[in-house]
């Protein structure tokens, strides 16, 4: 997705450790503009796919879930990180590391937002080592329901994340596949 992958290039910047910083357009500012293109992107992307749910993990996936759920006509269900104390129902749970934040956190979604059967296109904003990703999905399967697909804005293709779904079977499209932050410069795959 060329506007996403300018944006990158023009707004983000590399960090020590592999990190990509783009703060400034997807998880602490949210320019509006890209994310609805986003949205658009990921539906037109799984046209073809039957999806009776999407799901994310907060925060920033929510952002960018919430346009292609729209846009597909379904729900939006997210993964929360804390434990409200309205969470009295009975959830699915799993643990997610963090590459970035380096921890882990058990994420929740209630049962009743889940339906046995339902199509879920699970949709997060990074995928670098695959954690919240496979964490989504463990919750999914417990739920009896079925992956139509997993949408991802930016990955990061030199870590193992991408290639862990891929050898899982589950179809994966990446909006912006990183190459390399070699040396801080960006470059993307073809």
């Amino acid at each position: 997705m060329q506007l996403l992958k300018d944006t990158i290039l023009k707004e983000g910047f590399c960090l020590p450790g592999n990190i990509l910083k783009v703060d400034s357009f997807v998880n602490h500012q949210i320019d509006p503009k890209l994310t609805y293109a986003i949205g658009h992107e990921f539906a037109q992307r799984f046209a073809d796919e039957k999806i009776d749910k999407v799901v994310t993990i907060e925060s920033s996936g929510i952002a960018m879930a919430l346009p292609a759920a729209h846009e597909l006509e379904v729900k939006l269900v997210f993964a929360r990180k804390n434990k409200s104390v309205l969470m009295k129902e009975e959830a699915y749970t799993c643990d997610v590391f963090s590459f970035t934040k380096k921890e882990s956190k058990q994420v929740y979604i209630l049962k009743k937002f889940l339906n046995k059967g339902e199509r879920v296109l699970i949709i997060d904003d990074f995928l670098a080592d695959g954690n919240a990703a496979l964490g989504l999905i463990d919750i999914v399967k417990q739920a009896g329901c079925e992956i139509a697909g997993i949408g991802i804005v930016i990955e990061k293709s030199f870590q193992q994340g991408a290639q862990k779904l891929k050898d899982a079977g589950y179809r994966l499209e990446s909006l912006a596949r990183i190459k390399s932050l070699e040396n801080c410069n960006i470059t993307f795959m073809d």
